[in-house]
């Protein structure tokens, strides 16, 4: 079954929704409530939801415990993915700390940068490795996902040396410009100042409508 992009960012959205209902002690809730918390038309939830099977009930809505188990069980891997990160600066190490990683889906196996005060130390309790040998350790350790945390002027480079390592399927870049990957490398871009641009841009809308 495809997907769209979208529909799975919103299961996220959901899910995530969910398990705080459930942690506050919520049994029961509609998808009008969901939309409603989320900024969603009550329709785009049921449409979603409906995709993958009937799991709620007209006029009643959806048990969040169950909702849940059943999202989690369309998000969730078979398997353990192992992920490297490139480049342990500012946000790279905010990455590393955040606990957000380290659950059953994920396990951080190796860390890459050029500074050679981290090379060589455990970062957050993950070895560091000088850039150049990524290859050799993606290899050897299996690591099939990439997060790239790199300046921009170096991303291509760090992502040429770990297609080398022949594991590479996916890449998550938290860097500007272009990168080059071949067609069955899996690439998503968290751009992070594109994102604030359209807050500024929707906030001006908002202002100047009000006036």
């Amino acid at each position: 079954m495809k997907v769209a992009e979208p529909t799975i960012e919103r299961l996220v959205q959901y899910h995530r929704l969910l398990e705080m209902l459930r942690e506050e002690g919520h049994r029961v809730v509609s998808s009008h409530q969901m939309g409603e918390l989320l900024g969603f038309k009550a329709s785009q939830v049921r449409k979603d939801l409906s995709y993958f099977g009937e799991i709620g009930k007209r006029g009643v809505g959806y048990h969040v415990s169950k909702l849940s188990d059943h999202i989690m069980k369309i998000l969730s891997s078979p398997r353990v993915w192992n992920i490297a990160l490139a480049g342990v600066g500012n946000l790279g190490a905010a990455l590393l700390s955040n606990d957000a990683f380290r659950n059953s889906k994920m396990r951080f196996e190796a860390l890459f940068d050029v500074d050679e005060a981290k090379i060589g130390r455990k970062i957050s309790g993950v070895q560091c490795w000088d850039v150049k040998e990524m290859p050799e350790v993606m290899k050897e350790r299996n690591i099939e996902v990439l997060l790239l945390a790199v300046p921009a002027k170096a991303a291509q480079s760090c992502v040429d040396l770990a297609i080398s390592a022949g594991t590479l399927r996916g890449v998550l870049a938290f860097t500007q410009g272009s990168l080059v990957l071949p067609s069955d490398i899996i690439i998503f871009r968290v751009d992070i100042l594109a994102e604030l641009e359209k807050l500024l841009f929707f906030l001006k809308q908002k202002q100047e409508h009000s006036v």
